[in-house]
């Protein structure tokens, strides 16, 4: 029986404008589904979150216009405006029916987001 599992992910855009936001995002959650192997009928729910200084374009836009994600539920908002924090970053956590276990669902980190990565690789 599958489960629901989370898979994240994270990227940052060239600016703020909506083909800098739209493309990075698409990017990402093309790599996110390459990697994990994901049909997109096992995506019941994907949440986007941007920094404050990314407001001109939803990313979820790009699920849905450019990947076909039309019956997928989505939600953007913006995360928590931290100091020293990664700017322009744009983060995902697509929730996927899979029967997968946890240490095999590989989390995507792209661009500046490699950051947020954990010294040993795991994620931060």
């Amino acid at each position: 029986m599958a489960k629901v599992r989370g898979i994240r992910g994270a990227t940052t855009a060239d600016g703020n404008t909506q083909s800098a936001i739209v493309e990075a995002t698409r990017e990402m959650l093309e790599k996110l589904v390459e990697v994990n192997d994901i049909d997109v009928d096992d995506i019941a729910a994907a949440t986007f979150s941007t920094t404050p200084d990314l407001n001109a374009a939803f990313p979820a836009v790009a699920a849905r216009k450019h990947l076909g994600w039309e019956y997928v539920a989505l939600m953007c908002s913006h995360e928590m405006d931290v100091p020293d924090a990664q700017p322009r970053c744009i983060r995902v956590m697509v929730l996927v029916n899979t029967d997968r276990p946890p240490q095999e669902i590989t989390n995507v980190y792209l661009r500046d987001a490699v950051n947020l990565r954990g010294r040993d690789g795991k994620d931060a």
